[in-house]
């Protein structure tokens, strides 16, 4: 039997998400038709022998109940569910608080998976990698980025023959190696051993070196646990050739929605014309004259009316597009409305297609000149723009009724 751990974070996180996670949680933002995590629980569900999967967080209870049920219902008789820290306890923290409950029915081991990563998961391969190495504790999913974005990502230098890791660094000041953690592991039940002695180390560190005490029990997976089981051939990685990518800004939204869009289903019924691929809720209401595509979600009850062209874009639930109103590489929330003959459009941040292995750069908002940097237009909840607009490479809080056009601002 294997377990799944699927780590969230908490509302204090996911800044660079804003506005897009005033009202709804970073981890259920809607991707390609399902929330982000939702992608998680759908791959460790496709592995027969995952019977229980761990969703760990700060968010409250109250804010992931409604999720929790509805994926115990769809994905039955998978066991799901939420577990809050009582504060933020970091990457190793949450997980080795509640270490009882990974550790319950005696698993053989457990995935454990950051909720703001995305990708194609090819966790039974990670399993049979892991199950054929007897003194692993730790399995790393890793891949090849390019030598300038790989000092962004936890590094590891690999032993060619054995898979084992004999070095690892999260986020060096310089390069190491282009193999890059996914934040995807498989971890056997020693771990927690492993754990607590970091536990112990990182107390006596802090008092040391004058910084005062962290919150009881806080830990960072990737340093305290992953840093010192590099060379003692009980940590090893599995390089992939998957699709992966992070999920930090609205630019790495719309570029993981695309993928998502690829690796799901087709559209059965189309309800006007359609440039692959697309997922429109069955709610939602399009008019036949709209052209929607490439890489477009509809959510729940958006109207969508006569001559409107959307492409690579997520539009979120009540969202209302108005006739020959045009969207590219935006998002729009909730509720909002883009008036008559108005232009929504973003700048995309996808990564250099020249470069083999690029990840996204998730750029800061402003350059060092203070201007905001192009990228992906986003509209907040129930914000309007009105008739014959144009809002481009701009942010716009929730709330807000424009009155005029915007060219690279943050309407506040």
């Amino acid at each position: 039997m294997l377990k799944a751990v699927i780590l969230i974070g908490g509302p204090q996180k996911g800044t660079r998400f804003r506005p897009l996670s005033l009202d709804t949680p970073k981890p259920l933002f809607p991707i390609a038709g399902l929330p982000l995590i939702q992608h998680h629980i759908k791959a460790c569900k496709r592995l027969a022998l995952c019977k229980e999967i761990l969703i760990i967080g700060s968010y409250t209870t109250t804010t992931m109940a409604q999720f929790v049920s509805d994926m115990q219902i769809e994905y039955s008789p998978v066991i799901i569910r939420y577990l809050q820290e009582f504060t933020p306890l970091g990457t190793g923290g949450g997980l080795y608080h509640f270490r009882d409950q990974v550790r319950a029915g005696n698993p053989t081991a457990f995935f454990l998976l950051n909720g703001d990563v995305c990708g194609d998961f090819p966790l039974e391969e990670l399993w049979a990698f892991h199950e054929e190495i007897p003194n692993a504790l730790v399995t790393i999913m890793g891949t090849e980025a390019t030598r300038q974005q790989s000092i962004h990502y936890g590094c590891m230098v690999q032993e060619p023959t054995t898979n084992a890791v004999t070095h690892y660094v999260e986020k060096p000041n310089s390069y190491i190696s282009t193999l890059i953690n996914c934040g995807v592991y498989v971890c056997s039940l020693q771990v927690f051993h492993t754990m607590a002695d970091a536990l112990q180390n990182e107390k006596g560190g802090f008092y040391r070196n004058g910084q005062g005490s962290p919150p009881p029990g806080y830990m960072s997976f990737e340093q305290d646990v992953l840093a010192p089981l590099a060379g003692t051939n009980k940590l090893y990685a599995m390089q992939v050739g998957n699709w992966w990518s992070q999920v930090k800004t609205a630019g790495s939204a719309i570029y993981a929605n695309r993928h998502y869009l690829e690796i799901q289903p087709w559209l059965k019924q189309k309800p006007c014309q359609i440039l692959p691929y697309v997922y429109i809720h069955p709610s939602s209401d399009v008019d036949s004259t709209a052209v929607i595509g490439p890489n477009v979600s509809i959510g729940e009850g958006v109207t969508v009316k006569a001559g409107v062209r959307i492409k690579e874009s997520i539009i979120l639930n009540n969202a209302t597009i108005n006739e020959h109103a045009l969207v590219m590489y935006s998002v729009v929330g909730q509720g909002a409305s883009v008036g008559e003959w108005s232009r929504v459009e973003g700048t995309p941040s996808d990564p250099d297609p020249d470069k083999p292995f690029a990840k996204m750069d998730n750029v800061p908002l402003f350059n060092s000149e203070g201007r905001l940097n192009p990228s992906i237009t986003v509209l907040g909840s129930g914000v309007v723009v009105p008739a014959e607009r144009i809002v481009l490479n701009s942010i716009v809080l929730p709330h807000k009724q424009l009155s005029r056009s915007f060219k690279n601002e943050i309407i506040l």
